[in-house]
């Protein structure tokens, strides 16, 4: 009872950290630290992540666990794959593993890995839940793992959809920043060549930006990269 209080402490310190705004990858980086910390059987952790090219690794406590991961996506099954299908936790030790995974638990067993520990890592919202990937811990020992840890599990990853909203909400506003500031100079470039345009030939600004824009037209070039060239050409000369 007293380790079960202990990691739910835990647990509650750190979720002020995971809540940070981040970006993703320093995010996911986070959580997998925190996982290894609360549950307490862990000799590994790691972020497995779905996208269009298969899955991949994001996170990783050690070097070691990204093999074993590798491994499991190139047999196609194990514990995290089937947690992130099933969207159901796995947790899976000693021969039930070899029953259930032959070859990747061959692989991991020369790691020393006999247990296995994998949650469904997802967003939630009001919308229906966007499956992410899983949240996979590693133990040497086939006891390393029990229920207990299987419900502490969960709650990290709870904590985690406040992460990775965080993380995405974060990228969002980073983009949105890039995309003013290049916005801004494109801006003033576009101004500084309409100037010249009316400087040399003489016209108003509407008739300025009509050139400007005939020749984007023309050449299917951004308005942006015409009168950068514009103003580069000027200075060559």
């Amino acid at each position: 009872m007293a380790e079960a209080t202990d990691a739910l402490e835990d647990v509650e310190l750190l979720l002020p950290a995971l809540a940070a705004e981040e970006p993703l990858e320093v995010a996911l980086q986070r959580l997998v630290e925190t996982a290894l910390k609360v549950v307490g059987g862990a000799d590994a952790v790691s972020v497995t992540v779905l996208s269009g090219t298969g899955p991949k690794t994001a996170a990783s406590t050690h070097d070691w666990a990204i093999t074993v991961d590798d491994n499991q996506y190139a047999a196609g099954d194990g514990p995290c794959l089937e947690a992130a299908r099933q969207r159901e936790p796995v947790l899976v030790s000693g021969a039930e593993a070899f029953d259930r995974w032959p070859q990747f638990a061959s692989d991991a067993v020369r790691f020393g890995v006999l247990a296995y520990l994998s949650t469904p890592l997802a967003l939630s919202g009001p919308a229906e839940r966007d499956l992410i990937g899983a949240l996979n811990v590693y133990g040497f020992r086939q006891d390393s793992f029990d229920r207990l840890d299987e419900a502490l599990l969960k709650l990290v990853t709870t904590a985690a959809a406040i992460t990775i909203n965080n993380a995405q909400r974060y990228a969002k506003m980073r983009d949105l920043a890039d995309n003013m500031r290049i916005a801004m100079a494109s801006r003033a470039e576009i101004e500084q060549a309409k100037g010249v345009l009316m400087a040399v030939h003489g016209v108003n600004a509407e008739e300025a930006f009509a050139r400007l824009v005939d020749q984007s037209q023309q050449t299917n070039t951004k308005l942006a990269i015409v009168a950068r060239e514009l103003l580069t050409s000027l200075r060559r000369n």
